[in-house]
């Protein structure tokens, strides 16, 4: 079984600061792969800036700084925002990297080489926002000026000599592509939406720009510069030293396990980016998933707009596990989400602090108080502590399958069941009345612990800093979380002595006003 797994988000615009859209992407990309690691895979986990193109250029310019500079100034935010979000990534790749430019031209070359390229002219609707060609269907006019229909993105006419990638020659294979391969594009709407547009017919794509200078140069004709899409999503492959297929890196993780993306940019990941590799003789990557939007009000956030959240002032107000979690359980992934600081501070007090967090202080000061402060040697499980027990072991391989499919929503639906089941459990029990029966009271707590030692594991994806804090209550460090032990219903060792632990999550006070 392979047991290698390659993740990417998102190769981020750095045109502005980063907002709660960028940081849903990555938290997301970052549950995948920690679950991934805790079930012994080898994780490869990239992330990055996308930093050429006529955007960045005049965004550098109304800043009074050389495109460079403005780069190595934007795209710092992003790999500090990676720190704060806590991310596990392996990579941070930068578009203006020497590696990226070298995969990126000989990507060129062989696609030049196959006759996939060729040298005409351009004239059409460009959108410098989206860094995006529109056909006229594709447009509209709003008070006197043009506009993509899907981003409302502002739109001119442009007319230059161009490259052409012949897009159009791929449309059969791709769609024959799309057949062979049905969990190719997720979710199921996103791959419908896909199809239906590649059945409409393929025009060849523009993939060079001569109008302005700050991106890669075309090998063979240095007039031009390689179209900012084509140079972005070779990101994937120059992170594993491509064209060295010979390269460890590469032989290992490639093709990509998913490419975690927004919605809004399906069309590139999913059409143009096998078409380019399908081109170039390089297997496409496994999955591509389109999740939606985090919206502000019932809109996309964007900079133009003025509505962006910015995710440091969340966690600056109610802490970085929070914040996870809250996006992992509200937002239905796949769909568009939205930010409510009311839901936030439900999702706070009720699963973190008194599910969770009272679970783990209820059980461990029980535990010092009647059991000397160690895990009991002493133990005999009765049915009703198996039951609640094998559920983890059942369940196990439809958790991994599930999560191959990207269902978060199951996976944080089983954890709020089990910590619920959990509190249950130990209140039915009673413990407390059980002092006469040391060998029943010793089995409550127990099993009580193990439960919560289990679903501190899974959680240990989603929260990872306060999962660790609680399991500090036996020791236990980031290098033993093994999904693999759910199935151990005694993998507590007998007699070590059990930690207190300070309150995991603080209540938010509501205002009832």
């Amino acid at each position: 079984m392979d047991k290698n797994f390659y993740i990417t988000t998102p190769i981020y615009y750095p045109s502005a600061k980063p907002h709660m859209g960028h940081a849903y992407s990555s938290i997301a990309a970052d549950f995948f792969a920690r679950f991934k690691i805790i079930d012994d895979y080898a994780v490869h986990f990239l992330t990055g800036t996308d930093e050429h193109g006529l955007k960045i250029q005049r965004s550098a310019e109304r800043a009074g700084e050389t495109p460079q500079k403005f780069c190595d100034q934007i795209s710092k935010t992003f790999r500090d925002l990676s720190d704060t979000l806590n991310l596990c990534n392996t990579d941070f790749i930068r578009t203006t990297e020497e590696r990226h430019k070298k995969t990126v031209q000989y990507l060129w070359s062989e696609l030049e080489k196959n006759d996939d390229i060729y040298l005409s002219n351009y004239s059409g609707w460009y959108s410098v926002s989206d860094e995006a060609f529109y056909s006229e269907d594709e447009i509209e006019e709003i008070d006197g000026k043009k506009i993509a229909i899907s981003s409302k993105s502002p739109v001119e006419w442009i007319e230059e000599e161009s490259y052409f990638f012949r897009l159009s020659k791929w449309e059969k294979p791709l769609l024959k592509y799309y057949e062979d391969n049905p969990d190719f594009i997720y979710p199921e709407s996103r791959r419908n939406e896909v199809i239906s547009f590649v059945k409409s017919g393929l025009k060849d794509l523009s993939v060079s720009r001569k109008s302005f200078s700050w991106g890669i140069p075309v090998p063979s004709n240095k007039n031009h510069v390689i179209y900012v899409w084509l140079d972005a999503l070779t990101n994937y492959l120059s992170a594993l030293n491509y064209p060295n297929k010979d390269d460890e890196l590469f032989k290992k993780f490639w093709p990509a396990s998913i490419h975690l993306i927004g919605k809004d940019i399906l069309r590139f990941h999913a059409v143009y980016w096998p078409a380019f590799l399908l081109a170039a003789k390089i297997e496409v990557p496994k999955r591509v998933y389109g999740h939606g939007w985090i919206l502000s009000g019932e809109e996309k956030m964007s900079k133009s707009k003025g509505n962006i959240l910015d995710p440091l002032e969340i966690i600056d107000e109610y802490g970085l596990d929070p914040l996870r979690y809250y996006l992992i359980k509200e937002v239905s992934f796949g769909n568009d989400g939205n930010i409510s600081q009311e839901r936030l501070e439900d999702c706070i007090n009720s699963d973190l602090a008194n599910n969770y967090g009272n679970l783990c202080q209820r059980v461990t000061a029980f535990a010092i108080k009647n059991c000397d402060g160690k895990i009991p040697s002493e133990i005999k499980f009765l049915d009703e502590d198996l039951l609640i027990l094998d559920k983890y072991k059942k369940n196990l391989d439809n958790i991994r399958s599930k999560i191959d499919h990207q269902n978060i929503n199951f996976y944080i639906d089983y954890i709020v069941n089990s910590l619920f089941e959990a509190n249950k459990y130990f209140n039915d029990q009673e413990p407390w009345k059980k002092k006469d029966d040391q060998i029943r009271l010793n089995t409550i707590v127990y099993t009580t612990l193990e439960i919560v030692r289990k679903i501190s594991f899974l959680l240990y994806p989603i929260i990872p800093e306060s999962s660790l804090k609680a399991l500090k209550i036996f020791n236990i460090n980031e290098d033993q979380i093994k999904l693999n032990s759910l199935t151990d219903n005694e993998y507590l060792t007998k007699g070590n002595n059990i930690n207190k632990i300070d309150i995991l999550f603080k209540k938010i006070e509501k205002n009832n006003d």
